[in-house]
């Protein structure tokens, strides 16, 4: 699949991520639109996959203090890596902007994706948004 990931901040890529977002988050997930946006979105690098096509099909967040967020695939495009590739792309900014240790809040299910990528998993499960989470930690150096 030929992919294109842009970065930017939320002024460059606020439409196609919101539209991915509501999607997987809001619609298929039942997360309610209130909790969905923040203050984090303003402040964040934001990455966006595009396919063949321009369509946007994954996106991923990374806050100023190493925390990465609303990682979302659109469901026709699951398993197929891009989500492994807007990771990387999020990780490789983790990097360039000097963080040393990046935490986030995987989904239960999605823990697995995070353990491949190197992610540890401390704590123990809670509830965000109605949905099972647990905290993972990487270090970069």
């Amino acid at each position: 699949m030929n992919l294109r990931i842009v970065t930017g901040d939320w002024n460059d890529v606020r439409e196609d991520a919101q539209r991915l977002r509501v999607e997987v988050f809001v619609i298929e997930q039942g997360v309610p639109i209130e909790l969905e946006w923040d203050e984090g979105d303003e402040v964040s690098i934001h990455a966006v996959a595009y396919d063949e096509s321009g369509q946007a099909i994954a996106t991923g967040r990374l806050l100023p203090d190493g925390h990465i967020g609303r990682m979302a695939v659109r469901q026709s495009a699951r398993g197929t890596g891009i989500g492994s590739q807007v990771l990387k792309t999020l990780l490789a900014e983790a990097t360039r902007e000097g963080h040393v240790e990046l935490v986030l809040h995987a989904q239960l299910h999605a823990w697995g994706f995070y353990e491949r990528h190197g992610f540890v998993g401390e704590g123990e499960e809670f509830m965000e948004a109605g949905i099972a989470h647990r905290r993972m930690r990487l270090k970069l150096r």
